[in-house]
């Protein structure tokens, strides 16, 4: 992913066209921003546009602005997403859903550096940067007559493919990083996600990359409180058999740590207030290890008051 980061923040330097690859939930948007946060443009807006959600009808107003009385209900002149971006960076979503007939429209814009509003008799020049995303392949497009491909020539000047998040080194740093920003909405005190958790995290492939990443986290977060774990949201996330998969690679893989003392475990139950989600963690155990114990030492002090009331009788 460093690699990647480079190729960003030396793409950011410069006012070429860049087009973001990757697959859905990569974070090809947050990738858009920071190269807009670091260009030379960066005081000047970011609009964004999902082409994705165009309405046809709608296409050209939207893109180069109309002027008053152009159609019915235009009561005064109305700017274009293009000139919104003028002396900042416009940001299309999803390039490879544009209408085909909107294309042509943008490949003008580009060539020309201007926009003609609906209704308008003179063009109106616009300074831009444009960065373009897709999680479709553009080439296929073109032979499938999608997609123009002088127009794709003029977006892929810089290309960078954002690797899906089962391919990536930095899990866990990705993981931690939106652990914390999720716990500092949810909790009023922060604390990490255990080395287990992130590993187990790991093993799957996450098809939604960091969004669906993001979602399983917030769900956890809110169901932690009511001592749900998260062997249990990820068995609602994937299919059972893929978590006891995941579960029987660690206890194979990793020796049993000993459990900690009664009085260590009745100490941290006592200071998280009963929460054994909060205990475990604070002990360094699993929720199901803690639960175990408490069994298991209530089981004892069930047998121990049982043998002194036979005692007593006697």
């Amino acid at each position: 992913m460093k690699k990647h980061e480079k190729l960003l923040s030396i793409a950011a330097r410069s006012s070429i066209p860049v087009l973001l690859q990757g697959e859905s939930g990569v974070g090809k948007e947050i990738a858009a921003r920071f190269i807009h946060k670091q260009s030379p443009r960066s005081s000047g807006p970011f609009i964004a546009l999902n082409c994705g959600a165009i309405a046809r009808t709608l296409a050209e107003s939207l893109l180069e602005g109309a002027k008053k009385g152009s159609y019915t209900g235009a009561a005064s002149d109305h700017q274009g997403i293009v000139q919104a971006a003028n002396g900042g960076t416009l940001f299309l979503d999803e390039i490879g859903e544009m209408p085909f007939d909107m294309q042509s429209k943008l490949l003008r814009i580009l060539q020309e550096r201007s926009v003609l509003p609906l209704g308008a008799t003179q063009s109106e020049p616009v300074d831009f940067r444009l960065v373009c995303a897709t999680n479709r392949d553009l080439q296929n497009e073109i032979n499938d007559g999608n997609f123009r491909k002088d127009l794709y020539f003029r977006l892929s000047a810089f290309p960078i493919v954002i690797p899906p998040l089962r391919n990536r080194d930095d899990f866990a740093e990705i993981t931690a990083t939106v652990w914390s920003e999720i716990t500092e909405k949810t909790f009023a005190e922060q604390f990490p996600l255990r080395h287990e958790e992130i590993m187990m995290l790991s093993k799957f492939n996450w098809p939604g990359n960091i969004r669906q990443l993001k979602n399983v986290l917030q769900r956890y977060a809110l169901l932690m409180q009511h001592e749900i774990s998260l062997e249990e949201v990820l068995a609602e996330e994937f299919s059972k058999k893929q978590v006891c998969d995941v579960k029987g690679f660690f206890e194979n893989q990793a020796p049993r740590a000993s459990a900690p003392k009664w009085s260590f475990i009745q100490k941290a139950l006592t200071e998280n207030k009963g929460n054994k989600c909060r205990a475990a963690r604070a002990l360094k155990i699993s929720r199901g290890c803690l639960c175990y114990q408490i069994k298991k030492h209530e089981l004892q002090e069930w047998n121990s008051c049982e043998k002194f009331a036979k005692c007593s009788i006697v």
